[in-house]
């Protein structure tokens, strides 16, 4: 085995000096040909990689410089106090900047670290790890820079922060930028993408929405990850540029996979997709093996450096890699057209699928993890498998970025022209690829360099390793809205290099067989007049629009959150602990400091026991269980939100409160009818009525026209 492994690394490296040097002789006989000198050909190229990538770091710079004038419009950060900047960070936002502002307050950055992996000032009776837990590598990278680069002097931290988010954000555009131009050869394609990418900005990212989550630091990784895979996957590419590709996707898969709890799944689907590759022949089996061996090593690393995350040993992502590894022995002969090697191949594929499967079972059953089970349980009603009354997989069906996209997702991709266009590159490509993996079956070997008059885009391995990915993710997106922020975004890429490459319309005018008009002139013009037209028609309708955005002062105040803060602040004991919805546990743990009961923290079963425990102060509950529910937590003061106990939902039944009586069985359902029944009223009502026995527990001390609060008295007394 190690010798076959020295021999094909032998190869390689053959195969890679033949190509350095046979390359400059075929570009020179080439270019004899043409009447043009080496040296102009030199300029030209540095020319060309000189203005693609000033435009791909002009295009993320606009951008970061875009969102951040955005957000100050939307915000007006400049002129708030710090109080009102802190309140925008909302739910788990707010959790995650908390612990950043904690760092910097820690009298050095060692103790600081230690208090945040033995928290015990958050949550109330629980010590976490939360770097662990809460994936906070964004925020150790984050305070480090801070205080390193010597800014307390220069900026706030708050400003350093989000700034922090925006240039990754900036990188993530021309990482897509970088993708596009690679796999088309123009950086007008890489344009393009950046186009459709902010214009269709509600789709492509939630940058708006939420600044510190995971998915803001992690994702741009990913995109550098893919646009170095696309180059290394590249045929006849020189030594340098395939060493570089290599250690940009070792480097980049490594950090997307510490910043991101979630990341080892997306990199599954990843995986899945060079599986598929890999199992027609398609690209260089040495290169698709590399790349597995550097997910196993940031597995094993990641493993080690999150403080032996079990959630990492369990993953399907570990047990494909093994599988795939373990079953390679039988691609020895499988690039030979007999009959034995079609043989190998479904063996190998039902092989690796069989191996997976039971290897990551075995790990489940041996291993002891924390895995989200709560998330397999959510697949199970979500695909319709089973029916729950539980509050907690309910509300998280109820969530939008769980449930189907709607029809606006659609119509405002078609709006902008991408979801078309890329319908059109994904058949095109599409068809190639299926001819191509037929003709590979038939034992038709792949040529080693495809040129523009042949019109076999499917040959390029890059090509068909994005049109497997965004199939795949486009079913994830179909099935879960939260996910079209992964798929949109590789959409704007695949369309705008379809449309930007001629090889793209030279294989489509192959099927036509064109004779009136010369097919590869007309590819040329095409490959620059239509993304020209777009790009024309995009300015027109999309850019005012953009620049209204950008000059429309909006307005984000919310006083009675600062009201209740403020009274926090001063009138609430140091040591006291408040219960209330998660949501604004977060916000009240960011901006006063105080302990809180319960997170809006989604990955921890005991955390989402607590939740809905402590949302039962919404449900038709006595006066006693809520008392000895919030007792059970060690809470001092209780918060209602009206927003909650009154609230309105686009959705009946999505409610928090109707979510609580189904749970609690005082919903009955019968014929398509619901009966409610409960001997009490709803607690968030009764307690504002101040009579017994809820005065006995509870004593209002503060409310305004948004929150009601109670201290949970300690003392209980029984007089009417």
């Amino acid at each position: 085995m190690s010798s076959g492994a020295a021999d094909l690394r032998q190869r390689k490296k053959e195969n890679c000096t033949e190509s350095d040097k046979m390359a400059p002789e075929d570009r020179n006989k080439e270019n004899s040909k043409l009447g043009r000198s080496p040296k102009y050909m030199l300029i030209q190229r540095f020319a060309k990689l000189f203005f693609g990538c000033l435009a791909a770091v002009t295009s993320g710079m606009m951008y970061a410089v875009y969102l951040s004038t955005y957000h100050e419009r939307k915000f007006w950060f400049s002129s708030r106090q710090e109080l009102e900047r802190e309140i925008t960070f909302q739910g788990d936002s707010a959790i995650y900047y908390s612990f950043y502002k904690e760092l910097l307050k820690a009298p050095s950055f060692e103790r600081g670290v230690y208090e945040l992996t033995h928290n015990n000032k958050t949550i109330s009776l629980k010590t976490i790890n939360a770097v662990q837990q809460m994936t906070l590598y964004p925020e150790l990278i984050a305070s480090v820079l801070y205080q390193a680069s010597g800014s307390e002097e220069v900026i706030e931290p708050v400003y350093f922060y989000i700034g922090i988010v925006f240039g990754l954000q900036g990188i993530y555009v021309t990482a897509l930028f970088v993708t596009s131009w690679v796999m088309s050869g123009t950086w007008l394609a890489g344009m393009l993408t950046v186009a459709w990418f902010i214009i269709n900005r509600t789709d492509t990212t939630r940058i708006d929405y939420s600044i510190p989550s995971r998915e803001n630091w992690a994702l741009p990784y990913f995109a550098c990850q893919v646009a170095a895979l696309t180059g290394y996957l590249k045929k006849n590419l020189n030594c340098s540029a395939e060493k570089f590709c290599y250690l940009l996707v070792n480097a980049s898969t490594y950090t997307f996979m510490m910043m991101w709890e979630y990341s080892h799944y997306l990199l599954f689907v990843q995986a899945v997709s060079l599986f598929l590759l890999d199992s027609f022949a398609l690209a260089q089996r040495e290169k698709v093996h590399e790349v597995y061996r550097i997910y196993l090593f940031s597995l094993i690393v990641g493993y080690l450096l999150q403080f032996e995350n079990s959630a990492l040993l369990v993953s399907p992502l570990l047990s494909l890699v093994v599988a795939l590894m373990l079953s390679k022995s039988l691609q020895m002969n499988m690039n030979k057209s007999t009959f034995l090697s079609r043989l190998l191949k479904i063996m190998y594929i039902y092989l690796v699928l069989t191996v997976a499967v039971t290897l990551n079972f075995l790990l489940k059953m041996f291993i002891p993890h924390k895995e989200n089970e709560h998330l397999l349980k959510f697949i199970e009603v979500k695909l319709g498998l089973n029916t729950t009354k539980n509050f907690t997989m309910n509300w998280l069906l109820c969530q939008e970025s769980l449930q189907a996209p709607s029809q606006d997702f659609f119509l405002r991709l078609t709006q902008t022209s991408l979801l078309p266009f890329y319908i059109l590159v994904l058949i095109i490509c599409l068809f190639s690829v299926t001819q191509v993996i037929f003709r590979r079956i038939c034992g038709e070997p792949l040529k080693e360099t495809v040129k523009l008059e042949d019109g076999r885009i499917g040959e390029r391995p890059e090509i068909v390793y994005h049109v497997i990915h965004t199939i795949l993710l486009g079913c994830l997106a179909m099935c879960l809205e939260g996910m079209k922020y992964l798929w949109t975004p590789y959409v704007c890429m695949l369309a705008a290099f379809g449309v930007c490459s001629p090889e793209l319309w030279m294989t489509l005018f192959k099927w036509l067989r064109l004779k009136a008009v010369h097919p590869i002139l007309l590819a040329l013009i095409l490959s620059m007049a239509v993304p020209t037209i777009i790009g024309f028609s995009l300015w027109k309708e999309f850019f005012p629009r953009i620049m209204t955005e950008l000059t429309e002062l909006q307005e984000f105040y919310d006083p009675d959150t600062v009201e209740l803060m403020t009274w926090i602040k001063r009138q609430a004991p140091v040591a006291a602990v408040f219960a209330g919805s998660p949501q604004l546990m977060g916000v009240i743990k960011l901006c006063t400091g105080w302990m809180v009961s319960s997170l809006p923290l989604y990955n921890d079963d005991d955390l989402l026991k607590r939740n809905e425990n402590i949302y039962q102060i919404y449900s038709k509950r006595s006066a006693e269980d809520i008392y000895k529910i919030l007792t059970s937590y060690k809470a001092n003061f209780l918060v209602i939100e009206d927003s909650i106990c009154n609230e309105v939902g686009p959705v009946r039944g999505c409610r928090v409160k109707d979510l609580l009586d189904i749970a609690n069985g005082h919903v009955v359902c019968e014929e398509g009818d619901n009966y409610a029944y409960s001997k009490y009223g709803r607690f968030c009502h009764e307690i504002k009525m101040n009579y017994s026995p809820y005065v006995n527990y509870f004593t209002r001390v503060y409310w305004n026209r948004s929150y009601f609060v109670y201290r949970i008295n300690t003392v209980i007394s029984f007089q009417s």
